[in-house]
């Protein structure tokens, strides 16, 4: 099998060794150089065509955010983010995504972190998905101005747009991983400013980072978006975020709706999870739901989506293979029969729009 190159970035040498001496140990991956800021990687790109890049986002010279930039724009690559976990580092990390990055990873201890080997299997892991994400293809479409053309599932039968049936509410949830960032703003931007239902969102993100996101968000669309709050009365026309670190579940207390937090264990490596948002959500009745499911790996989600089947009244979508990062999570609800529509990102929010008319 072929290794995966990997071009490894950090301003300090011994981040530099450790990162490099922690890859090596996988028999898959090459560390093939290293450079010590923004301006050397995206010089290195252009000279040694690595697999797949790691860019420290603080950097003097040229920062890891405006580096990814001009590689992405130059001499695309996949591109792993290794953060510091502060405001300013988080917030830089959602803008790197934004702007192509296919994942990141939190430095447990801030610039230096000689405990880096904490995160050594996350590095591992993320670093092996890049090489065969669809970033690059993406890249190409985008470039191309092509429209691509997603499998289309038939309505449901119960669920069409223009039945009579009249519901208490409708509500909108959306799970999401790997590439979900990008694909939110992609969405949510793309909702009408009278949105006036709520949206409860579970993006797999550690603390400090869902904040940045809920704030980054907040800032591009013209309805609120927050970072979840436990026992918050939930009111129509707002974007909920479940902060990393807990489970969010929505119940009905007199008529009412109201978010739950906890930190029970996580379901399938996760804390927030999908299924456990998706799951409380199908015990509320007589309320539409809208579950929509994006980009990331794994198949945290597709439970929920049973779930949420079960009880009846719900429409599900999923994000085609075509313009996820990842086509897992949106596969493994797709696997499970159950999901009405299949679309690219960018056609989603009129298709949410079609159902809650």
């Amino acid at each position: 099998m072929k290794k995966i190159k990997v071009l490894v970035t950090d301003d300090s040498i011994f981040m530099r060794k450790l990162i490099s001496d922690l890859l090596q140990d996988h028999p898959d991956i090459e560390v093939i150089a290293s450079a010590r800021n923004g301006a050397e990687a995206i010089e290195k790109v252009k000279q040694l065509s690595p697999d797949v890049v790691t860019l420290d986002v603080e950097m003097p010279v040229v920062d890891g955010l405006e580096a990814l930039k001009q590689i992405m724009a130059h001499s695309p690559v996949p591109v792993i983010m290794l953060s510091s976990t502060t405001s300013s580092g988080s917030l830089n990390t959602i803008m790197a995504i934004e702007n192509g990055a296919v994942d990141f990873v939190a430095k447990p201890s801030g610039a230096i972190s000689l405990d880096i080997y904490k995160v050594k299997e996350e590095l591992i892991e993320k670093i092996l998905l890049a090489a065969s994400s669809n970033i690059l293809s993406l890249r190409r479409r985008k470039k191309e101005e092509k429209k691509a053309q997603p499998t289309k599932v038939p309505y449901s039968t119960i669920d069409l747009p223009a039945e009579n049936r009249k519901w208490r509410k409708t509500i909108i949830c959306i799970g999401t991983s790997t590439g979900g960032p990008r694909a939110l703003q992609t969405l949510l931007t793309a909702l009408p400013n009278s949105l006036n239902t709520p949206v409860f969102i579970v993006q797999h993100m550690p603390k400090q980072f869902t904040k940045s996101l809920a704030e980054r968000l907040n800032s591009l669309c013209s309805f609120p978006v927050t970072e979840a709050a436990h026992s918050e009365k939930v009111k129509n026309g707002t974007v909920y975020i479940a902060p990393g670190g807990f489970h969010m579940e929505v119940e009905e207390l007199g008529g009412e709706l109201y978010i739950s937090l906890n930190e029970d264990s996580p379901l399938k490596g996760h804390r927030p999870a999908v299924d456990n948002l998706f799951t409380s959500l199908s015990k509320i009745k007589n309320i539409r739901k809208i579950a929509v499911v994006l980009t990331g790996m794994g198949a945290d989600g597709a439970a929920g989506i049973r779930k949420l089947k079960e009880s009846g009244h719900t429409v599900a979508i999923a994000e085609s293979d075509q313009t996820s990062i990842v086509y897992g999570m949106p596969n493994a609800a797709v696997q499970t029969g159950l999901v009405d529509r299949i679309e690219n990102i960018e056609d989603i929010a009129e298709v949410i729009q079609q159902y809650t008319l």
